[in-house]
């Protein structure tokens, strides 16, 4: 009997990974972040065991693009604020001589 997957693209028995990244509330980005590093570092070593069935390994390379492009994404948010802090630091500096 084929395994189902859920909306996510994870097999049913795999929900739970797909919820803890759903956990985070929706303004916490940093724990957003660190919950898809997380399940994307499980979805690394069950492939990298290399005892999963071809239809789960692509199952799991799905969820895992999505996971790393969802971190790319808080990644680049952060480069985004750090660099604005930065420039409105500058200014303040600027502004104060």
């Amino acid at each position: 009997m084929p395994k189902t997957t859920d909306k996510s693209g994870l097999f049913a028995s795999d929900a739970s990974t797909a919820d803890a990244v759903q956990a985070a509330p929706p303004g916490d980005d940093v724990a957003r972040f660190e919950d898809a590093l997380g399940e994307l570092e499980s979805i690394v070593e069950k492939m990298e065991r290399g005892d999963l069935k071809l239809e789960e390994s692509l199952a799991l390379f799905e969820r895992g693009v999505g996971l790393t492009r969802q971190c790319r994404s808080s990644l680049d948010t952060a480069e985004l604020k750090v660099k604005n802090l930065l420039a409105a630091d500058a200014a303040a500096d600027d502004a104060g001589r």
